[in-house]
């Protein structure tokens, strides 16, 4: 009983790490495909693009910031022509007061993107080290095993020419 549950148990992380690498190779061509196309080529290699390469956990926040920071300043800009076509209207002090109003609370709303956007990316990269570590112990060949392969492969062949 104790083999079979041995067994099962064995063959289950087998299909699991399969469907993982499946899943991998899937992710990987559609990042290979959005790297080949001509505009995030361009904007890769600016200054920009470089540094933010370099730096994964920057690029993540300033994304998930500019992703979640769209709604209010678009929301403001309305806001902002609204209360221009009143001022043609006559209103010039009371725009005055609702611009620095509606200014005061965009950057309040902006601050508290920015840090939701920081603790965000912060707990996803803390979650991807831990995982990624967790993989790496228990799973190595989960990583390496392509160069192992070709290395044993490689050495295959050597020793049968000898």
């Amino acid at each position: 009983m104790a083999e079979e549950m041995q067994l099962s148990s064995s063959s289950g992380g087998g299909e699991s790490l399969t469907e993982f690498q499946q899943l991998w190779g899937s992710m990987s061509t559609q990042f290979n495909r959005l790297y080949e196309d001509p505009r995030v080529t361009r904007l890769m290699n600016t200054r920009v693009g470089l540094y933010l390469s370099s730096h994964p956990v920057l690029a993540l926040t300033a994304v998930l910031f500019s992703a979640l920071a769209v709604l209010p300043v678009g929301l403001f800009l309305s806001f902002a022509v609204v209360t221009s076509l009143m001022s043609a209207a006559g209103f010039v002090f009371f725009e005055v007061f609702l611009l620095f109003i509606g200014g005061v609370t965009l950057l309040s709303v902006l601050a508290g993107i920015a840090l939701f956007s920081v603790v965000a990316s912060f707990i996803t990269n803390v979650l991807y080290f831990i995982v990624s570590n967790i993989l790496n112990n228990y799973y190595p060949k989960l990583i390496m095993g392509n160069v192992q392969e070709e290395q044993s492969q490689g050495e295959t062949s050597g020793q049968k020419q000898k």
